[in-house]
């Protein structure tokens, strides 16, 4: 992608403003927001483990969101949002507004932000996923890994740093209006290193449809640094259909590694859910595979329970079974994996989770 793109529609969207600051401003708002989210998790592999986690549905956080009506249609907005691990009250994501932190100008042309922020991947492995790309479940988290690259939870080596691809700093962002239902959109994230704009930065390319019980979206992401020797294209599709109370769910993503280490890898899920008034069931199965010549594969099926007791709260619980397989391949998890609770000849892991969410 071309970075004079991004700046013909900054200069666009610069001149919309300036026509359009000359009209009296109208309201603004801020609204502080967040989810508290925690859960007991047990999980039984070659030894066996219980302990207190954060964001098990969601992830812990708070924020503020704000918007000014700068006229004829202009608006300026912002988000600032912190990661919370509930269960030792440390900040997630490695820094203080480590989830999200953007400002930008939005009208019927698009919008336009900058900062940090999510990437196309992290959206398409959430929305499109039963268990989300969090840390429970059979989850979009496992997939990924490839030659020590995470598609979808982000890896500190990655070419805007902490958190990227999924989150990216130093990151220009333009999401176009809706058109009948799409909407695309392109990211940069600037490497900020000198005599390098194209050898360190992420670029990030993305389409979503969504009409009626349809909802479809597609990925391209490149991913460079030269001084990690990073060079990695990830493609991934995904899409959902609702038909009254049922949604079926699935998708898929392929990494292609471009290093000298040549570590490609796939992954695809597909699952369903099953709302009855305060109830919601649901079940996902999903594959991460090397595809270097190895016959590493992780292999994961879960099964769901949320009761809503409010609008705001709600309780979950999951029993998943992960299989991991194969030779030059490490165990996959949804989170972590903490030393000792796999072993060569024991590396299949099977968790149980129960926990409360509260949204405010």
């Amino acid at each position: 992608m071309k970075l004079q793109n991004f700046a013909l529609a900054a200069v666009a969207l610069a001149a919309t403003a300036a026509v359009n600051a000359q009209t009296a401003p109208g309201n603004s708002s801020v609204v502080l927001y967040g989810i508290v989210d925690a859960y007991v998790q047990s999980a039984h592999a070659a030894s066996s483990l219980t302990r207190v986690q954060s964001g098990g549905l969601n992830g812990s956080r708070f924020g503020l969101r704000g918007s000014e009506d700068l006229g004829g249609g202009l608006r300026g907005i912002f988000t600032i949002e912190s990661g919370i691990n509930l269960d030792d009250g440390s900040f997630g994501q490695g820094a203080f507004w480590g989830r999200q932190a953007y400002v930008g100008l939005a009208s019927s042309y698009g919008q336009l932000t900058l900062g940090r922020q999510y990437g196309s991947i992290y959206t398409l492995s959430s929305d499109f996923s039963e268990f989300s790309n969090g840390p429970i479940g059979a989850s979009t988290a496992v997939i990924g890994g490839f030659g020590g690259y995470e598609p979808v939870r982000g890896s500190a080596a990655t070419a805007t740093g902490n958190g990227g691809p999924g989150r990216n700093n130093n990151a220009v962002k333009y999401e176009t209006p809706n058109f009948g239902g799409f909407k695309g959109g392109a990211l940069v994230g600037l490497g900020e290193v000198s005599g390098g704009t194209n050898e360190t930065r992420i670029a990030d390319l993305y389409g979503r449809y969504t009409a009626g019980p349809l909802d479809v979206m597609l990925s391209f992401q490149d991913d460079k640094s030269a001084a990690a020797a990073l060079n990695v294209r990830t493609v991934s599709a995904a899409a959902a259909y609702a038909f009254g109370d049922y949604r079926v769910t699935g998708g898929v993503i392929s990494v292609d590694d471009r290093n000298a280490t040549n570590v490609d890898g796939d992954g695809y899920w597909i699952g369903g859910d099953y709302r009855f008034g305060a109830n919601q069931v649901k079940a996902q199965y999903l594959v991460s595979k090397l595809k270097n010549g190895s016959d590493g594969k992780t292999q994961a099926f879960g099964v769901g329970y949320q009761y809503d007791l409010s609008r705001r709260t709600a309780l979950y619980s999951s029993l998943t079974q992960f299989k991991n397989e194969g030779t030059g391949y490490a165990n996959r998890w949804a989170s972590s994996l903490p030393a000792g609770l796999t072993s060569a000849s024991d590396r299949d892991i099977t968790e149980v989770v129960a926990g409360v969410r509260h949204t405010f």
